[in-house]
This record gives C-alpha cells, structure tokens and sequence, in this order.
C-alpha cells in the first residue's frame, strides 16, 4: 500500500507525460503483490469451509471499487482536472494503509513456519500450480476478449446509443458483484465442480451472446450474465491455486495467480483485437472467446487427472511402512 499511495503521489505530481508512465508502472508493482497476500490473508482469518467466500468477499470489493470508483474517478478529471483524481486515490492508499496496519493481524498465528524465498520459488516446479495459473489465463482472458470490446459491439452491432453503453456496464458490474459471491459460497461446498461449472457457465453465456447481439434487451441481459459467470470463477481458481501451493509458497503462488488474471487480460484484448482486424469480424468476437475457458476446463480435467494417477514409489513407501 505505501508503494501504491507513493506511484499515486509521483503521478499527481509528474512534470512530464514520460515520468507519468513511469510512476504508473511503479504503481502497478504493488498490484499482484496486494490482492495475492491479501488472498492469502483472507483465507487465514477463517474457517477452511470458508476460505474461498472469504477470498470473494476480497474481490468484491475490488469490484464495487471499480464501478464506485471510475466514474468518480472521471467526474473529478472532468471538473478538477486529471491530477485531482491522482491526489483522491493516494489519500485513499493513505486511509487504506492505516485501516490495514490497525485491523490486519501482523501474523497468522504461524510464526514457528517462516517460508524461505527460495521455497516461494520453488512452486514454479508444482506442475498442479502451473496448470492452476494457467486455466486462470484462459478463463479470465475469454471475458476480456468480449468486455474489451464491448463498447462497439453494443454500438455498432447491437444498436444501442452510446450514452446507454455507461448504464448497461453497470449491469455487468451488478453481475461482477452476484457473481464473486456465488462462486465463492459455492466453491467452499464443493470446489473442483464448481469451478468447472463456473468456466462451462462462461462458455454457454458467450456463445448465447452471439444470438442476443442484435436485441438490446437481450443484450443487455447477456452482459450481465457475462459479468456474473466471469467473476464467478475468481474464488475457485484463486483456492485452487492456493491449495496446490499448501506448505510452502503460497504467497507467491497466490501473487502468481493475480498476475495471471492481468495476463488473460491482455491475452484477451489481443485476440478480440485480432479477430476483429484479422480474424471474422467484431460479430464473432464472443464465439472465439468461448473457445478460452473450455481450454481452460481441459487444463482443470488435465489437473484432475494429474491428482488421481498414482505417485511412483507409492507402492514401496507402504511396503517399507508395513514391513
């Protein structure tokens, strides 16, 4: 959080457009680090039959953030100028530091097992964290190709005035929120189902889109579904690479995971933008992006078979045991 309130402060204050840049990139350091530890922090202030609604609770404030704080964001650009906004976010860190520092328990109650940074390197060896991460990748970067382009598609395709584009990203942003609960209640009860769910979900929703791109309405409640099935992934696929990084590296396995989901970001953007410039055209951006999170339900089957095959030398372990 100092580090996020600091590039906040360097940005309101940055002479140039190139040291702007520059104080954005210190800024964004602090991201994956943030919302993985924060993970990590969650999940150890409950039950383990809570761990994954704590985990949505997380992301749901990060979701009624982003809808409270872009157009609030915008507003005080517009009338305040860009660096007004800059100064608004670096006294929120300041506030968000101190209510951390005062509520936030120093440790877990787990001082004995201190996790050397080599064993926090060490999960880049798990193959089922990889495979973790990498279904983040596919998930997250197949709600990314559509919501990226989602302006033209409701503007050019579906029809809508631009004006209503503002108050319709509000009913994905209703669907971030229901969904990030749902997925999180539902992934404490049952985890690997739920997360296959949630990714077969987002498929069905995007290519439903396909259908519902030239009726406003139905459009509109396509979107919103979008935005539930999408966030409804978040709380499975983070537990899930937290569990397969149990022991030693789960801060790092964690931080992982975020940078994951900013990468699907960008791999999502990209391919949208291809499709559109390259590919078949702005109308079958939601069909190929269909086609990430089914990748990343034959990553998780992939996983999942990984689990149930049997450990070489299992056999002679029991034996020596027994005998």
């Amino acid at each position: 959080m100092v580090i996020f309130t600091t590039g906040n402060v360097a940005c309101a204050l940055a002479p140039t457009y190139g040291l702007l840049m520059v104080a954005r990139v210190v800024t964004s350091l602090a991201h994956g680090t943030f919302f993985g530890v924060g993970a990590v922090v969650a999940t150890g202030l409950v039950a383990p039959e809570r761990k994954a609604s704590a985990i949505s609770i997380m992301f749901t404030g990060l979701t009624v953030a982003t809808l409270l704080g872009v157009p609030a964001g915008a507003w005080l650009g517009l009338h305040h100028g860009w660096r007004a906004t800059f100064w608004a976010v670096a006294a929120i860190g300041v506030v968000a530091t101190i209510v951390i520092a005062r509520f936030v328990p120093a440790d877990r109650g787990d001082v004995d097992r201190v996790v050397s940074l080599r064993r926090e390197f060490a999960v880049f060896g798990r193959v089922q964290v990889l495979l973790g991460l990498l279904a983040t990748v596919l998930g997250f970067g197949g709600v990314f190709v559509v919501f990226t382009y989602v302006q033209p598609i409701l503007t050019q395709v579906t029809g809508v005035s631009e004006s209503a584009v503002s108050v319709i990203l509000l009913v994905f942003g209703g669907g971030m929120i229901v969904g990030n609960l749902i997925g999180g209640r539902l992934a404490d009860r049952h985890l690997v189902p739920t997360l296959i769910g949630s990714l077969v979900a987002l498929c069905i929703v995007m290519l439903g889109m396909r259908f519902a791109m030239h009726a406003p309405a139905a459009m509109v409640v396509a979107i919103g579904l979008l935005g539930t099935a999408g966030f409804a992934t978040v709380a499975p696929l983070q537990l899930r690479v937290l569990q397969k990084a149990a022991g030693s590296g789960e801060s790092m396995a964690s931080s992982l995971n975020i940078a994951s989901f900013n990468l699907g970001n960008a791999v999502g953007a990209w391919l949208g933008g291809f499709v559109i410039e390259h590919g078949p055209g702005i109308e079958s951006v939601t069909w190929v992006a269909a086609l990430l999170p089914v990748g990343a339900v034959l990553v998780v089957a992939w996983s999942l078979r990984l689990e149930r095959r049997p450990r070489r030398g299992a056999g002679c372990e029991r034996l020596v045991v027994s005998s």
